[in-house]
């Protein structure tokens, strides 16, 4: 009788390189989107910083909502190839409608704008049905308790990496020219990566996405037993429960929207955020440990909303400060600001194995930090970050620009953060989540990740703006019979300040004065008049860069600390789970 070997292949079958290129397209065409979108909304489409944070807050927590949406569509109905492709192709259309944008904005600013948040509804739910479902086939690419599968993860971590490190220099270098005509360059790359992606997906899928066996991955689902059917049930709350925090989600909804004056769709994420927990946790049949580790799950998710509404300003205030206050130039060549984008991803691609072996070490010495610990952490090296460029704008005058190393570092030392905290959440929530409640603590997991997302262009929104008065500029333009507001700016929908139409003052337009002397000297007068509006958060002033980042070490210090006293507490309400 021969033996069967059991010794696994070496190499990692072919299916996962084609996912990696996939997902590698999919992130090119996100990413180099992203790097464009706050500045096409100021310089092509005139919005505020405010009313643009706010834009940018939704469409980015919209984005970690819908996986809910097209997991489910998935399990339930399509399969993952049907719902990858699908949702491809949604996005690649947005992506076009955002090049549409780009093309009309200077004839038509409301169509443009009209097609730009046309193009955000595809990119919204076409992620929703790509995302989720690319990342789940790469474990189903091997056998069961296959070694390999952790290394599988990581390449295809690389592969999210390449896309995210290439779409801000490449898309940038197109679409951020300093000239707004040139965004939609930038939108069409977006769309022709996301196009490559779903073609290279459709055309390798049937050959190589398929298991040890080589039956193909990802079809329609198939019926399954009954006794399958009740391993895998959900539990059921009994209806007058579920009304019941229906209902409370409902007053949540009205609260947030009506009371604290958030938009509908802020509204909408941050009751839901507090509703499904509790709907989660008043289930009668969970154990008390069940319900500890469930609590661990919901206060550390707490938390990471403090990181990732910070660490998420890299698409926002970030790229504004990128733009106005970085010196930019390297001898003749001007840095597209959207570039910074890219230094995230590198820093993962250079320092993720550096962590991978301190964490090692530290386990072989068993002195490895519990999950809360690392993730408290996270959030100190995330104020550590905002520390150092606030120190690097204090007392800046309006005007000076300062290096670009200060927002390197900042990127740098965040990207420390992110490697502490990141990886460690999904898997910490599979640990400690029952098996019934494994999908619905999953999406609370991501909801918690949506809520920082639209925090994020909340806290973006008080960015110090300087604003010069209108009545200033319309007496400048009488003395020197010259045009210095914006011919396609709606002067109504100005914001005003003391009773006075205000301007934000990168939207004056110098463009028609052709005496350089002139030019300068009403530039200087403008500058001299101009107003920075203080802003409050929450009893917080912010009157300028210094306070704005301050912010965010006071809110990200503050989170450590709270997190690493409570650290000990959590770890025993893990169970043993570590």
């Amino acid at each position: 009788m021969s033996e069967v070997s059991t010794q696994q292949p070496k190499g990692h079958p072919k299916g996962l390189y084609i996912l990696f290129v996939t997902e590698m397209w999919e992130r090119f065409s996100y990413y180099g989107m992203r790097a464009l979108f706050t500045l096409f909304l100021l310089k092509a489409l005139l919005f505020d910083k405010d009313f643009t944070s706010q834009i940018y807050g939704s469409y980015t927590g919209l984005v970690y909502l819908t996986p809910l949406i097209g997991g489910y569509v998935a399990d339930k109905y399509w399969g993952n190839r049907k719902s990858i492709v699908f949702g491809g192709i949604l996005m690649a259309i947005g992506q076009l409608f955002m090049f549409l944008s780009g093309s009309m904005y200077s004839t038509d600013i409301e169509m443009a704008k009209i097609l730009m948040f046309g193009g955000l509804g595809f990119l919204i739910f076409g992620n929703g049905f790509f995302k989720p479902n690319i990342s789940t086939m790469v474990g189903q690419l091997y056998p069961a308790n296959d070694t390999r599968v952790d290394g599988a993860f990581t390449i295809f971590y690389m592969g999210i990496n390449l896309g995210a490190f290439l779409a801000p220099l490449v898309c940038g270098f197109v679409g951020d020219t300093g000239n707004p005509m040139d965004f939609k360059w930038g939108f069409l790359l977006a769309s022709i990566g996301m196009i490559v992606s779903v073609l290279f997906f459709v055309f390798t899928k049937d050959k190589y996405i398929v298991t040890p066996d080589g039956k193909p991955i990802g079809g329609k689902p198939t019926s399954v037993s009954t006794a399958e059917a009740k391993a895998i049930e959900t539990p059921r709350m009994s209806t007058s429960k579920t009304l019941l925090w229906v209902g409370i989600w409902l007053i949540l909804l009205g609260a947030f929207y009506w009371l604290l004056d958030k938009d509908l769709i802020g509204a909408f994420i941050f009751s839901l955020t507090i509703a499904a927990p509790g709907y989660i946790i008043s289930d009668p049949s969970l154990t008390k440990i069940e319900q500890q580790r469930i609590w661990v799950i919901f206060i550390v998710a707490f938390f990471v909303i403090f990181f990732w509404s910070a660490f998420e300003q890299a698409g926002a205030s970030l790229t504004y400060f990128a733009e106005e206050q970085t010196n930019r130039n390297i001898g003749n060549v001007v840095v597209p600001a959207s570039a910074f984008q890219s230094v995230n991803a590198i820093a993962i691609v250079i320092f993720a194995p550096v962590f991978a072996w301190i964490w090692t070490r530290l386990s072989k010495k068993n002195i490895e930090p519990a999950s809360p610990y690392k993730q408290a952490l996270g959030l100190f090296l995330l104020a550590i970050g905002y520390l150092v460029i606030a120190f690097g704008v204090k007392g800046l005058a309006p005007g000076v620009k300062v290096s670009m190393m200060w927002l390197i570092s900042l990127y740098t030392i965040h990207t420390f953060g992110e490697l502490c905290l990141s990886p460690i959440g999904l898997s910490m929530v599979n640990k400690l989540a029952p098996v019934k409640f494994a999908s619905l603590l999953m999406g609370v997991w991501f909801l918690s990740t949506a809520t920082a997302n639209k925090f994020a262009g909340t806290l973006s929104s008080f960015y110090p703006e300087p604003v010069v008065k209108v009545s200033l500029l319309n007496e400048i333009q009488s003395a020197h019979t010259v045009s210095i507001l914006p011919k396609e700016l709606d002067i109504t929908k100005l914001k005003e300040m003391e009773g006075e139409k205000v301007l934000p003052l990168e939207k004056v337009n110098y463009s028609g004065i052709k005496d350089a002397q002139l030019k300068e000297s009403i530039k200087s007068t403008v500058e001299t008049e101009q107003i920075v509006p203080v802003k409050n958060f929450l009893g917080f002033k912010i009157a300028n860069l210094y306070d704005f980042f301050m912010l965010f070490v006071f809110m990200a210090g503050a989170s450590s600390i709270v997190l690493f006293f409570l650290s000990k507490q959590l770890i025993k309400m893990m169970n043993g789970v570590r």
